[in-house]
């Protein structure tokens, strides 16, 4: 008898039917996660690389374009520094903080249910055997040792269990996998803050400063 086979799915009792429906619910949870956080996820070096590129040329509102057009939490965070770029760095690093704790709770979303998927599997399996057992000695009381009803009591109870534990450990698995995404996002976030707010308050703030060129004076003072 195939493992995929109907008969013996059905033969688990209706704590079957209940595994299945949270098996396709954290299926879907973590499909949806997984393409949530692809998005988010962008290759900071080369993007902060690129906005610092831009404000060389001082087109700060060149880089915010390209924040707004770069989707995920990295770019929210460049932009909150960005519009606070002529603040001082106390200003700066709070609403830096601020953009940041705003993009976390999104990248979390969901992660919860998961976890309480893959922790209330186990349970519900051992639940199924529990009823798989107490309909075998239910049916020992009216036809004693019968065999199919010992047959059919003990394959609700394994059947329950084998479930149970068979969607809670992928789903462990893709709970684990999806934190770690987290976690990665999170340090390219906290990374990127700090570089464009260094880059703001030394080398961009520096470059506004600096004296005319010869150039740039020599033209002025013919003009003059």
């Amino acid at each position: 008898m195939s493992v995929f086979d109907f008969s013996l799915f059905a033969k688990g009792g209706p704590i079957m039917w209940v595994l299945l429906a949270l098996g396709l619910l954290s299926l879907v949870l973590f499909i949806e996660r997984s393409l949530f956080l692809h998005r988010g996820q962008i290759r900071s070096t080369a993007f902060i690389g690129g906005i610092k590129n831009i404000l060389a040329k001082r087109r700060i509102v060149e880089a915010l374009t390209v924040c707004e057009e770069t989707p995920g939490p990295v770019a929210a965070v460049v932009k909150a520094a960005l519009l606070h770029a002529d603040d001082d760095a106390d200003t700066m690093r709070f609403h830096v903080q601020e953009a940041a704790v705003v993009e976390l709770p999104a990248l979390e979303r969901r992660l919860g249910s998961l976890a309480a998927i893959a922790q209330v599997a186990p349970l519900v399996g051992l639940l199924g055997t529990v009823l798989g057992m107490g309909t075998t000695f239910f049916a020992f009381e009216k036809d004693y040792m019968a065999a199919s009803a010992l047959s059919h009591g003990m394959w609700q109870a394994l059947l329950c269990t084998a479930g149970g534990l068979m969607l809670a450990i992928p789903t462990h698995l893709a709970h684990h996998f999806l934190v770690g995404r987290v976690r990665a996002i999170v340090r390219d976030i906290e990374w990127s803050g700090n570089e464009i707010m260094k880059y703001l308050l030394t080398e961009y703030r520096a470059a506004g400063k600096a004296p005319q060129s010869p150039e740039s004076a020599g033209g002025a003072g013919e003009g003059r």
